[in-house]
């Protein structure tokens, strides 16, 4: 089988697993979740090393990355199982120190940016190749924690640090031109020294191939990727649509979406 291939259908199975856990959680930010999925299965699944760090600062997307690393065997099906649940290791936002796969907290926007940008800094005093990797919403890059780690990573020439940007154009209470502009932006970015490439957000192997590329660029120069990406992607009832940033499905929305992911990415 070709790669877009395999790709496609497991981009379809980790959006299966995705809203999985969300019905059975009774629980929102399943939008989020699949817009972001495929930036995941790019850099997470497929590029990232065993000893690199891997940061969801958009930590609202969690299921997306409980469901990644279920894949990769970093948490098991029987954990997977607890997400959202009294006692569980996975709850709503990553949560540290119980899961390899996730070193640090997030849900709290603008952090995961800083804390990135702090693994890259010790990985070039230490004189390794490690790559962080470190996936944001559009709306979080209106944070001015955001563009403070970003003035660090340019004057400290951390090629060694690979953004990855959602963006679906939605944040929590509306389109991200209508709240303070677009900030997801290739210009914006080139000014203040790093370098950059729009993508297709949910094109695998492209972003998969962008990010090869990235890595031999041993030039001084932090990397990013702005990947337009659509909301709800694959559920048609939920792609671009705001409300789906909160609500939980009910059994015929759970069903429809099952439907339309094994239609869309075929699975059936």
């Amino acid at each position: 089988m070709p790669n877009n291939q395999l790709h496609n259908s497991l981009s379809g199975k980790l959006r299966l697993k995705v809203l999985d856990m969300y019905f059975k959680a009774n629980a929102g930010h399943i939008g989020c979740s699949l817009s972001c999925i495929d930036l995941m299965l790019a850099s997470l699944i497929y590029h990232r090393q065993a000893n690199e760090a891997f940061i969801l600062s958009k930590g609202h997307a969690a299921a997306a990355l409980y469901a990644s690393l279920n894949e990769i065997g970093e948490i098991s099906d029987e954990i997977l199982d607890t997400f959202y649940k009294n006692g569980t290791i996975l709850p709503a936002h990553p949560a540290p120190n119980k899961v390899k796969g996730i070193p640090f907290a997030t849900g709290s926007l603008g952090h995961g940016l800083p804390i990135g940008v702090g693994i890259c800094q010790a990985n070039k005093i230490l004189k390794n190749d490690e790559i962080t990797y470190v996936l944001m919403s559009d709306g979080e890059t209106n944070e001015g924690t955001t563009w403070e780690a970003g003035h660090f990573a340019v004057a400290n020439q951390l090629d060694n640090l690979i953004i990855l940007v959602d963006k679906n154009g939605l944040q929590g209470f509306g389109n991200t031109d209508k709240v303070l502009g677009i900030s997801a932006d290739t210009k914006k970015w080139q000014a203040i020294g790093f370098e950059v490439i729009e993508a297709d957000g949910h094109h695998v192997d492209s972003l998969i191939d962008t990010i090869a590329e990235f890595k031999t660029h041993k030039n001084g120069l932090p990397k990013v990727i702005i990947a337009n990406t659509i909301k709800g992607k694959g559920v048609s009832y939920m792609e671009n649509r705001l409300e789906w940033h909160y609500l939980p499905m009910n059994a015929d929305q759970y069903k429809q979406a099952r439907e339309d992911i094994n239609n869309n990415y075929s699975l059936a």
